[in-house]
């Protein structure tokens, strides 16, 4: 008897790192998530940190969770603007006074739904085929790095100098962020957010720590000519780097918080906590900044109209990083050509087994002298030897006379 086990295709999740942002989007905090799917916190937190992942109802329940909170929790959650993390975002003047009124949309008239009505022979009927859409015209890689790099180089660029108030350090971080994104081109060229990834690669190098030490990068070096956003730049450079970041993402950008939250790697609490005490901060050194709009405009205008980009074409870029890449591959071979052939010649050269080495000779003190009779000279040996020779050890005189 044959038995036949059938294995299920797991339910397919997104990523660890959307998990988090998905949820937060659908307004679900830790504790409602855990009680509708009837696990703890502590669970909720290792999915969204990749530590663990859901296997089972569970994975099953979390995939519609984060798909459509509703069909879970059995009701419709109304997006809550207010909490203990949201930071009211300042809307623009212009938009406010630009928005039409609201006019209520009238009620559709009732569809028809009975069988031998002509919305039912409609429906049953064959609809003609649509024509197909034309077909877009295909773009190779390096157009597509071209076009990203021609519509996000120069704001990229202007949102650095805010960050660091150095223009240099602004191309370099700027550049060093596509030279990046050409190397993880297939990566990158399938993100929801091309312009994002690039924008957080040269928000971490312009603002790495080690920035410091390089005496070319010591000092801002160029200022605005407005005295305003010349105060604000002098205000936000005295944050510390981290509530800069958000405050120009959240305020400058107009990201949303989750999003705000997701690119700076921290929760959703503190990156309101930081937004409030960026504004606090701004505010105690130039007073005119503490509302919000104010703000808001300033900081906006100021990422706008920055110092004019001197920037490379995309095609230097691309050369560049190839160029940079073939040099360190050349390196990281010869380095280990290196190492392959010092080690050879050190298991040629070395000895096979242990040879004992002698040890030097020392003076030992205390030991009495040879005593003796001394070495024999030349003419010493020469009369032993005739002495020798003789029949009787000795001439004839001494010899005794037997009479």
């Amino acid at each position: 008897m044959t038995q036949s086990t059938t294995h299920s295709v797991p339910t397919p999740l997104p990523s660890y790192k959307e998990r988090r942002r998905l949820r937060e989007a659908n307004f679900l905090s830790e504790a409602e998530a855990a009680s509708a799917i009837g696990v703890t916190r502590a669970t909720i937190r290792s999915w969204e940190t990749g530590r663990t992942n859901p296997r089972g109802r569970n994975r099953e329940l979390y995939a519609r969770l984060l798909a459509d909170p509703a069909e879970r929790t059995g009701q419709d959650r109304e997006p809550r603007e207010s909490g203990d993390w949201s930071v009211p975002r300042p809307e623009p003047l212009a938009q406010r006074s630009a928005k039409p009124p609201t006019v209520p949309a009238a009620p559709a008239p009732p569809h028809p739904d009975r069988p031998g009505s002509p919305a039912a022979a409609a429906r049953q009927a064959p609809s003609p085929r649509a024509p197909e859409p034309p077909a877009l015209p295909a773009f190779t890689p390096a157009e597509a790095f071209d076009a990203l790099y021609s519509y996000a180089a120069p704001a990229l660029v202007r949102q650095t100098y805010v960050l660091t108030g150095r223009l240099r350090l602004s191309h370099e971080a700027v550049e060093r962020a596509f030279h990046l994104a050409w190397q993880h081109w297939p990566k990158v060229a399938v993100d929801p957010d091309p312009a994002g990834w690039v924008r957080a690669a040269a928000y971490e190098y312009a603002m790495s720590p080690w920035q410091r030490l390089r005496p070319v990068h010591r000092y801002p070096d160029v200022r605005p000519v407005e005295r305003d956003r010349r105060e604000l730049l002098d205000a936000l450079l005295e944050l510390p780097p981290s509530y800069r970041r958000t405050l120009l993402l959240y305020d400058g950008l107009g990201l949303d918080l989750p999003d705000t939250a997701a690119e700076t790697e921290a929760s959703t609490p503190a990156a309101a906590n930081r937004v409030i005490r960026a504004r606090a901060a701004v505010a105690e050194r130039a007073p005119a900044l503490g509302v919000p709009e104010t703000l808001h405009e300033q900081l906006t205008g100021l990422a706008n109209a920055g110092p004019v980009p001197r920037l490379s074409s995309a095609g230097a870029v691309r050369t560049g990083c190839e160029r940079r890449a073939r040099f360190w591959a050349r390196a990281a071979i010869s380095v280990t050509t290196l190492i392959i052939g010092a080690t050879a010649y050190t298991l040629a050269t070395a000895p096979t087994r242990y040879v004992p080495l002698i040890a030097p000779g020392q003076q030992v003190g205390g030991v009495p002298p040879l005593s003796g009779p001394q070495q024999l000279t030349p003419q010493i040996m020469q009369l032993r030897a005739r002495l020798l020779a003789e029949p009787a050890h000795g001439p004839e005189r001494l010899l005794p006379q037997w009479r």
